[in-house]
């Protein structure tokens, strides 16, 4: 039996919509696949026929081509990834790769072929294609059937100029866009449940995510930094992270709790994360930040708070959870592969100096008045000073230059 070249095949439906700038998405991807792709055993990753083919070595077992097929279905800008392999464009190898392909699709019961002809140098169309490979099948699988509409397995049959792609593994994957092709933006980063998954949504939209945790230390101990450390790791396996900013901001929550009347704290922390993390976002030259807020979840999160929580900051505030509730929030966490870190006890500064009713229709004029007691103006470059960096690995980031004092 002849032994072909394995593939994984990586389709994407909405890059393939952007019309001039595509080939600038399509690269992104690429990029990033080849960063992400390291521990496999890559040949190259070519553009071809609307479709970016990822060459595995020669001799790569199934395991292995399975394992990167599973880690490319979970990049931002994927929406479906084949394993399948490259053969000459022979019928007779189209066929008998066809048969290698099913063989490894998993338990099935139905199936169909569908083929492409994407160059009419090759003699045989894709119907003709369809019916003289879909009988081999048929003959070597007499017990299966064959199923034209939602069948279990679609056997994948790609000819171009050069060569032929067949699959029947089919994976979905996460869709979205590639990270890079969106921008930057800094987002609250919390050990809970809905940050991180906030975080994910909007590096699926194609943004490069830096993370802001406000740690409550040393008024707590460091431990919530630990569970965003290892949040940050499950992001990083897909480039969906670039780095955390760790902020100690224990201490000033307990100075704004001595000041500030007890209904309004939570108000004020909020306000004065909003502008540190506006403040490394103008370091960092970020476009927004993001939140995990959900409205009506927490007392902070009603929308008189979250429009005197806007007030704090000129950039805009996306909060891409907002009309979703816990459930579905969790659904995301346990998808990301977050939920069980963020499910873990750790004091943090949501909980630090929290009061007993605190206040749930906040008026502007009021917080401002509060606030004009509290030192912002020097806390907030103070702040922004003491926060320590932690880099992960995003191919699409590029940290800025420091400029020469």
């Amino acid at each position: 039996m002849t032994e072909f070249q394995r593939i994984c095949l990586v389709h994407y439906h909405e890059i393939g919509l952007k019309g001039h700038n595509r080939s600038t998405f399509e690269m992104r991807l690429l990029k990033n696949l080849e960063a992400l792709l390291k521990p496999f055993p890559v040949v190259v990753i070519h553009r071809i026929a609307g479709r970016l083919c990822v060459f595995l070595r020669e001799g790569t077992d199934w395991t292995t081509a399975k394992e990167a097929a599973d880690v490319i279905g979970k990049v931002p800008g994927v929406a479906r990834v084949s394993c399948g392999f490259k053969c000459e464009r022979d019928l007779d190898e189209m066929t008998e790769a066809a048969l290698a392909a099913m063989a490894e699709a998993g338990e099935f019961d139905t199936f169909k072929v569908a083929a492409r002809r994407n160059h009419t140098d090759f003699a045989t169309g894709s119907m003709d294609m369809n019916q003289i490979i879909g009988s081999a099948l048929c003959a070597a699988h007499p017990e299966k059937s064959v199923k034209m509409k939602k069948p279990d397995v679609t056997v994948g049959v790609e000819v171009v100029q050069n060569a032929a792609y067949v699959y029947a593994r089919s994976l979905p994957g996460v869709g979205g866009l590639p990270v890079g092709s969106s921008g930057l933006v800094v987002s609250l980063l919390s050990s809970g449940i809905d940050s991180p998954v906030a975080t994910w949504k909007l590096a699926r939209r194609g943004a490069v995510c830096i993370g802001v945790h406000f740690s409550g230390r040393p008024q707590t101990s460091d431990a919530s930094e630990y569970l965003v450390d290892d949040i940050a790791q499950v992001l990083e396996r897909t480039g969906c992270i670039a780095r955390v900013y760790a902020v100690p901001f224990g201490d000033y929550q307990r100075e704004i709790a001595l000041t500030v009347p007890p209904e309004l704290r939570v108000i004020m922390y909020r306000r004065l994360m909003f502008k540190v993390a506006e403040e490394i976002a103008r370091r960092e030259r970020a476009g927004a930040l993001v939140t995990g807020e959900s409205l009506g979840q927490v007392a902070s999160q009603t929308l008189d708070n979250i429009r005197c929580t806007d007030a704090a900051v000129d950039l805009p505030v996306f909060r891409p959870l907002i009309g979703t509730d816990k459930l579905e929030i969790i659904a995301e966490a346990e998808r990301l592969g977050s939920f069980e870190i963020s499910s873990q006890d750790a004091p943090d500064c949501c909980t630090l100096f929290m009061p007993r009713s605190p206040e749930t229709h906040a008026k502007l004029p009021v917080v401002l008045e509060a606030e004009a007691a509290l030192p912002i103006e020097r806390w907030v470059p103070e702040i922004a000073d003491a926060a320590e960096v932690r880099d992960y690995a995003c191919p699409a980031y590029k940290p800025k230059k420091k400029r020469a004092s």
